[in-house]
């Protein structure tokens, strides 16, 4: 694997407001959001071209594959660290999220003090 861009972010969520929100709070961090995606195949397009050192990922997303499915694939064609934002706290989808190796896991709505915390943890265990 090469290396990752450590300034660079890929947000993942199917419901485009959610992810320009997530993307400000990004920005305002002074991060650079290198794209929004809405489906898995999307997300794991983007992660290759870009090489975030950090995804932001929900777990119901456009199409046959979920979350998880694209975390997976992205853990092991890039090792971008992967930080699920789910509004969902079903025990189900906690077990599915922990198939993967995830970087953490949010509940929405997230404040700016919970994502800064949980990116600053990836990107220090992306070192």
């Amino acid at each position: 694997m090469s290396v990752l861009d450590r300034s660079l972010v890929l947000v993942v969520d199917d419901e485009f407001l959610i992810a320009q929100g997530l993307s400000l709070q990004i920005e305002d961090m002074g991060l650079t959001v290198c794209g929004m995606a809405p489906s898995a195949d999307e997300a794991v397009a983007l992660a290759q071209s870009h090489r975030p050192a950090v995804v932001l990922m929900d777990m119901r997303l456009q199409g046959d594959k979920d979350g998880v499915d694209a975390a997976l694939e992205i853990y092991q064609t890039v090792g971008s660290k992967v930080i699920f934002v789910t509004g969902s706290r079903e025990p189900a989808t906690m077990d599915r999220i922990r198939l993967d190796h995830p970087a953490g896991v949010l509940f929405k709505p997230v404040s700016d003090h919970q994502l800064r915390s949980a990116i600053e943890l990836a990107l220090e265990a992306a070192r």
